[in-house]
Parts: C-alpha cells; structure tokens; sequence
C-alpha cells in the first residue's frame, strides 16, 4: 500500500505507521458510528480518520500521502458528503423519515440507510476530508513560504 521512500522518517516510524494505519481507520470508523450510545460521534471519528492519513503524511512525506489520497478526491468527498447530509437531514424534516423509508414500506427498508448509519458517515466524510485538506494546504503553503525567503 505504502511505498517504500526515503523521503519522510526513519524505517521504524514507517514500519509503525504500516501496522497501525488500519487499525487507527477501523478507530475511527467506530467511534463515528457509536456516538449515538456512547462519546464520540461523526465529527469525532472523522477527525480521527484525517489524522491517520495526517500519520501517513508525517511518517512518509507529502508526495506520498497526496499520491494515495488526491486534494481533487478530498473537494469531491466533502461536497458529496455535505449534500448527502444535507439531503437526508431536509428529507428528514419535511416528511419525518428517512428518505429511503419514503419510497419503499418501512417494513422492506434497508436498515443502513436509517439516519443512524447515514448522518455519521456523512459526518466523518466532512470532516475527515475537510480537516486533511486543510493540513496539506498548510503543508504546501509552508513550502512557498519557504522557497520565498
């Protein structure tokens, strides 16, 4: 998955980065979906989520990290995931249920599509998404500042 650089930091740091990513992910995607029974939520699990990939950027470099997830894919998944949210908490208010419920019987509804699954997913593609390309515009940014001086 990860390619072997000599740009970023040592082979520990990487080696340790290798084994941890996905359970740091798998974290993540948990405490987004159990915030409704317990502390956390989607912001929560998407923050954790942008750190690992920020794991990643810090463990291998940028050019590393921006080869695996693309600042193009990062503007799609955070729009896509706020018009999702949107569509769904708009559904939600003017017909009081999900909007899957409104097209077939609640009965034969998908269970994944309840507001349950959706809301905090979409959450977690917000601000995974959103809070990463803040970090690598920093990142970038910080370069031109650098070749500037």
């Amino acid at each position: 998955m990860l390619d072997r650089e000599d740009k970023g930091m040592t082979l520990i740091v990487k080696t340790v980065t290798r084994i941890t990513l996905g359970f740091i992910l798998l974290y993540g995607i948990y405490i987004g979906f159990s915030g409704h029974a317990s502390p956390g939520g989607g912001f929560a699990g998407g923050v954790i989520i942008a750190l690992s990939f920020v794991h990643i950027m810090l463990a291998f470099g940028k050019d590393v990290a921006l080869r695996h997830l693309k600042a193009r894919m990062l503007r799609v998944l955070s729009a896509l995931g706020g018009l999702v949210f949107l569509f769904v908490i708009l559904m939600g208010f003017a017909h009081k249920r999900v909007p899957l419920d409104m097209i077939f019987d609640a009965v034969r509804s998908c269970h994944i599509f309840t507001n349950d699954i959706i809301i905090p997913l979409c959450e977690m593609v917000i601000v995974g998404a959103g809070l990463f390309a803040i970090f690598t515009a920093l990142v970038l940014l910080s370069k031109i500042d650098k070749n500037s001086e």
